[in-house]
């Protein structure tokens, strides 16, 4: 099966999506590609530059720092991003969806903003990553080193995490410890695996 896995930013999407990797589940990481697609000479670093000015690079290559800050205290400017990197993105991820599934039990892709861009039509089921906004916050913070005004700005350019949750196949708590983030991972994997008890 094909599973969507997203949440909110700082949630702990990429803890998780280990510990799935770690049970045997194949990643498709939506960043990863993201990053591939804005390399220096591509087409879409390209329309990016076009779009916001050459005060995006930095040394040839995007500054996703500064690129962050324009976007995120702006509606107008992320949606200008999500029209260019999103298309190539989800076509990217389409290709690679077709090539690996055949061959893996549970192919897992990591799409942050997988309801935003309407990519849940790529996948069977969806899992959520959840925290209460205050940990979420102080996480984001300590990650990104921002301040709390800025940490906020960007949570709430996403869709709200209650929305999120009520969409979801599944919903993994990552507020609390790594050994109960751990079990509602497994407790989810054995019912994938009761499901599809012949799959190799």
């Amino acid at each position: 099966m094909v599973v969507g896995l997203t949440g909110g930013i700082g949630t702990g999407k990429s803890t998780v999506a280990d510990m799935f990797v770690k049970l045997g589940a194949f990643l498709i990481d939506s960043d990863q590609i993201a990053r591939q697609l804005v390399q220096p000479g591509s087409p879409v670093l390209a329309k990016i530059v076009a779009a916001f000015g050459p005060e995006v690079l930095k040394d040839g290559q995007l500054d996703r720092k500064r690129l962050g800050k324009m976007i995120f205290s702006s509606a107008t400017a992320r949606a200008r991003l999500n029209s260019i990197i999103h298309p190539p993105i989800l076509e990217r991820l389409e290709g690679l969806i077709a090539e690996h599934r055949p061959h893996h039990r549970v192919l897992l892709v990591d799409i942050p903003l997988l309801y935003e861009v309407g990519a849940d039509y790529l996948v069977d089921r969806v899992v959520v990553v959840y925290t209460d906004e205050q940990t979420q916050l102080q996480r984001l913070m300590q990650r990104d080193g921002i301040g709390f005004a800025e940490a906020r700005q960007r949570i709430k350019a996403q869709l709200p995490m209650k929305e999120k949750v009520s969409r979801a196949d599944h919903v993994i708590d990552n507020s609390r410890t790594e050994k109960e983030t751990w079990e509602q991972v497994q407790r989810i994997w054995r019912e994938w695996s009761a499901d599809c008890p012949d799959c190799p």
